[in-house]
């Protein structure tokens, strides 16, 4: 499961810690994600993945714009939208700290475009 800005859910360690149904796991997910200026508490981190349209999301996740737009543009991920890259998409992956992710997203755009 890739989310719009092409993070890999299922490797998300609050994805993983929902899943698990594990309260030490997602105590170990607040302490990691403090370190990068993210303000959760153990009972926050439930999350199905970004693709997710009901059920259980980080409230950054629900409002990511990036996510919104996404939807609004009925793409599977950012890597389909026709104004990919997009200063939107540019500022989340500065912000979201999670270089993979275009690395993702540039493979999924090789492969569509060929």
């Amino acid at each position: 499961m890739i989310a719009m800005c092409g993070i890999v859910c299922t490797d998300c360690p609050a994805f993983i810690a929902t899943q698990m149904d594990d309260d030490e796991e997602r105590k170990r997910v607040v302490e990691r994600w403090s370190s990068y200026g993210v303000s959760l508490r153990p009972e926050d981190v439930h999350c199905d993945g970004c693709l997710a349209i009901e059920g259980k999301l980080i409230y950054f996740c629900r409002d990511c714009e990036v996510r919104q737009c996404g939807f609004e543009r009925d793409v599977a991920n950012c890597a389909h939208c026709g104004a990919y890259p997009c200063p939107k998409l540019e500022r989340h992956l500065l912000s979201a700290q999670a270089p993979e992710a275009r690395v993702t997203l540039e493979e999924i755009r090789r492969c569509l475009e060929g």
